[in-house]
Order: structure tokens, then C-alpha cells, then sequence
């Protein structure tokens, strides 16, 4: 009977560890999300796993071994409970999948990082180190700010990325 188990991998040898173990003859499972992320100043589109350090494996333990698992180039364990060994749900292997985009076998994370109302600072240009309440994304390269400014509340229109999270625990007045 083909079970599923939680592979625990080298931190981001997530890809490595899969591909080493289908080199053995075992069938993974690497869920992987699409997001934004910031990469030299600006926000960038990435690819990374659902869920770091982690990917599944099939296995039938009356046709194959798991013992060469923990040996995987990029693997650090298989996942236990306690010193057991426990397979994951069908269930949720499927849940997860049909979370998937079909066409791209991927999750998607919101497609801005900045949701209204979130405190993020300026981080570049006039206004830089001013923190402000994150009111809406304007186009494609715009962001709407409402900051206090002199002393009363101002809406302004910055590059979309110059707009980052507030780093320097700098609160909105």
C-alpha cells in the first residue's frame, strides 16, 4: 500500500533532497508557493516551498525501504512522532494540491505583500524613513501612503517599490 511521508530536509536543500530521492526511485512531492519579495530594492517575483525545510515522499514499505532516506543528499529526517514513524493522510496531500493554480502546480500568496491599513516605511527617495499606513496600489509602479506629515495627515503616491515593511519599529502617529 503507497503511503506518504514528511521529509525534513537541509534548511533550503529542499530542491536538492528531491531530486536525490527521485534519483532513488522514490516519488516526491515539493508544494511550492509563488510570492513577492523584495531582492536589491526591488519586489520581486519568487518561487519558493509551501513549506521550508519539508516535502513529501510515496512510498509502498513493502516494495521499497525508507532506510536510505535519512542518507539523501539534502535530507536531515524522515518526521516522527515520538520514535514512530506515521504516514500523512491521503486527505492531505490532496487538500494541498487542490490549492494548486493547474496550469502552474503552484500556490500564490497575495500578489502584493502590503495589505491596506498595514504600517510600512518609505525606505527610498523624500520621503524616506517617514512610516505610514498602506492605503492601495495605484498601478502598476504606484503605491497610495496616508502619513502624517507637519502635523496633519497627507496622502502621497511613491514608487511601488520603495515601500517596504516597518523595519525600524517607528510607529504611525
Amino acid at each position: 500500500m503507497l503511503n506518504w511521508y514528511a521529509v525534513q530536509t537541509k534548511p533550503r536543500q529542499e530542491a536538492t533532497a528531491e531530486l536525490n530521492l527521485e534519483r532513488q526511485g522514490y516519488h516526491t512531492y515539493l508544494p511550492k508557493i509563488l510570492l513577492r519579495k523584495r531582492r536589491r530594492d526591488k519586489w520581486a517575483k519568487v518561487v519558493e516551498p509551501l513549506f521550508p525545510r519539508y516535502l513529501f515522499i510515496q512510498v509502498d514499505t513493502k516494495q521499497q525501504s525508507l532506510a536510505p532516506v535519512r542518507s539523501t543528499l539534502g535530507v536531515a529526517a524522515l518526521v516522527r512522532f515520538g520514535h514512530l514513524l506515521r504516514p500523512v493522510p491521503d486527505e492531505v496531500i490532496d487538500f494541498i494540491r487542490q490549492a494548486e493554480d493547474p496550469d502552474t502546480h503552484q500556490h500564490h500568496a497575495d500578489d502584493w505583500p502590503h495589505q491596506p491599513g498595514d504600517e510600512v516605511q518609505v525606505l527610498e527617495g523624500p520621503f524616506a524613513g517617514l512610516t505610514g499606513i498602506f492605503q492601495a496600489q495605484t498601478g502598476e509602479q504606484r503605491a497610495l501612503l496616508l502619513i502624517e506629515l507637519l502635523g496633519r495627515q497627507n496622502t502621497i503616491t511613491v514608487d511601488i517599490n520603495t515601500v517596504g515593511p516597518n523595519s525600524f519599529g517607528q510607529t504611525y502617529a
